[in-house]
């Protein structure tokens, strides 16, 4: 694992980032080598990565753990999630995102929200609205509008009848 302290450490042993051994560090080669030739890019790059170093860090934290074999990405490309158990290595992949909608659509009595599912998911109420239209395109599920305005998903095999809607 590779440590935001330490990268910085090594950009500021390298005259503020002029060297580029934090890149060198990260696993950055040849932006390590462009680093070095140009003076950190001329210092703009290096005043750029002083900022960016912590998500630079996790980036190459998360590649480190794809090639060690630790992560693997899912079919839908969505965020990873793996175990490594011991010597046996247990690899559970994220739930997709259309299991999710019906599992809450099913707990909400076939209703559910962007936001709810954004929660749920735990991804950007952007993409849970566009999973749930996707989910609409293909005729699984219906867009509608509550008397309050709200706008609302319904999954019609999983809907409790009494529920006020405005078709």
């Amino acid at each position: 694992m590779y440590s935001v302290g330490l990268a910085y450490l090594l950009w500021l042993c390298s005259l503020g980032g002029w060297f580029g051994l934090h890149r060198f560090y990260l696993g950055k080669i040849p932006t390590g080598i462009l680093w070095m030739c140009t003076g950190g890019l001329f210092m703009v790059g290096s005043i750029y990565d002083f900022f960016t170093l912590p998500r630079q860090v996790r980036e190459a934290n998360f590649r480190k753990a794809i090639l060690d074999g630790t992560v693997r990405q899912n079919a839908g490309g969505h965020p990873w999630r793996n175990v490594n158990d011991g010597d046996a290595r247990i690899v559970r992949e994220k739930e997709s995102v259309e299991r999710v909608i019906l599992r809450q659509a099913k707990a909400n009595k076939g209703l559910l929200t962007a936001s709810e599912l954004a929660l749920s998911a735990n991804i950007p109420v952007e993409e849970a609205k566009k999973d749930l239209d996707a989910m609409v395109s293909k005729g699984f599920a219906e867009l509608r509008v509550r008397q309050s305005g709200a706008l609302v998903y319904t999954i019609p095999d999983l809907m409790d009848d009494n529920d006020p809607l405005v078709i």
